[in-house]
């Protein structure tokens, strides 16, 4: 990523304001650190907290101005909309039940927008945002950021250039344990149903492992038959689903989420089986992509190592060999947005390779997956189209 796709197409970077992630956010900080590692982003403009004299306090920490440091997040979008140096892009890293409103109202000022996952608590949301991203023309990144790593991307163009052939079989775990003990997580906003959605688990991670699923494979869960519900004693909020799945391609799959295996930190993991052979990539152990082909010895696959594709290639930074990870994923998310984004504002076509990132597309594709597996486990584990 040595070019500035940005800065050459604009003349400068792009103006970045950011809602929510403030004091005490751990994924506000990823954001932020996402869009300068490749320098194609200048924060501009924030409203951080829900709390206005937090938020206030909070942006001005950051450096922003304070006539740019808002209460809230529509004061900010209705400000910078009418400067004429207001901000290109709007980052929302709100509880989930903002998501919708805040992203709307940013493309209705004409703002590119860059969101947390999931995109929206409900699919009646999701739907109308997806379409509203399609009319508008405006670009929409939602950072599922383990599509950001190299080697998931390098399994990603394995799969399209058919090193497996037909994929046949897939399994996706998301395992942590940080909710291993009764009562609330350190995030309880996440635990109400009307902040953080109808179920915990499947929004806060299974919404990753489905995606994850579906951009290496290049294909979507066709149905689901799912338990979804909570294995600690007296939570409420759902802990656990696990799934049987049919992919569209008659593929096979099995997924398994959950936020209550004691003493497990974040073990994201997936392998998918073809008919010419299988990959199999850890998050925990993201610099290795393992390849075993049909009636031939296993493969190691590292970035910018023998046999790296320009898929991948593009989303690693450093000398080979040197380890890469998570914020670096979640920064290739904000570079491909920022290079689309320069692009569309230029008049200029993107460049391919940029166009990978997770879209409006994606989160509805997510907000199905869930509405889908609840249905199912609600119907005793029936088989449920998505």
């Amino acid at each position: 990523m040595a070019d500035n796709t940005v800065i050459r197409l604009m003349g400068r970077r792009l103006r970045l304001a950011v809602i929510g992630g403030g004091p005490g956010s751990f994924i506000g900080a990823m954001h932020r650190q996402a869009a300068r590692l490749d320098d194609r982003y200048e924060l501009v403009a924030g409203a951080l907290s829900s709390d206005p004299a937090r938020s206030l306090v909070a942006s001005m920490s950051l450096g922003i101005p304070p006539e740019r440091s808002y209460p809230d997040g529509h004061s900010l979008i209705n400000a910078e909309a009418a400067r004429s140096d207001g901000a290109d892009v709007v980052a929302i890293m709100t509880p989930n039940d903002s998501h919708y409103r805040f992203a709307m109202l940013a493309l209705d000022h004409g703002m590119d927008v860059i969101c947390d996952k999931p995109m929206t608590n409900t699919l009646v949301e999701a739907r109308a945002l997806h379409d509203k991203v399609r009319t508008s023309g405006l670009v929409f990144c939602l950072t599922h950021n383990y599509s950001g790593y190299p080697m998931v991307r390098q399994a990603k163009a394995m799969v399209l250039e058919g090193m497996l052939g037909d994929v046949r079989l897939v399994q996706v775990d998301y395992v942590q344990g940080g909710r291993a003990k009764p009562g609330p997580g350190r995030t309880t906003w996440k635990e109400d149903p009307a902040r953080g959605g109808t179920s915990l688990v499947l929004g806060d991670i299974g919404t990753h492992a489905h995606h994850l699923l579906r951009f290496i494979t290049g294909l979507e869960v066709a149905e689901v038959a799912a338990d979804v519900g909570a294995i600690v004693p007296g939570r409420q909020a759902h802990d656990y689903a696990g799934a049987l799945l049919r992919l569209s391609n008659g593929a096979r799959g099995n997924f398994w989420v959950t936020q209550a295996a004691a003493g497990v930190e974040n073990g994201l993991r997936i392998r998918v089986s073809g008919a010419l052979g299988s990959l199999e990539w850890q998050q925990e152990n993201p610099q290795v992509l393992h390849f075993k082909p049909l009636d031939a010895p296993a493969q190691l696959r590292t970035p910018r190592g023998p046999g790296t594709l320009p898929l991948a290639a593009r989303a690693s930074r450093i000398a080979a060999g040197h380890p890469e990870g998570f914020h670096e994923a979640f920064a290739t998310l904000y570079t491909d947005a920022g290079d689309t984004i320069a692009a569309r504002r230029s008049g200029t076509p993107p460049d391919p390779l940029a166009l990978f990132f997770p879209d409006a597309a994606d989160g509805l594709h997510g907000l199905r997956f869930v509405d889908s597996a609840i249905a199912s486990s609600r119907n005793n584990g029936a088989w449920t189209v998505v």
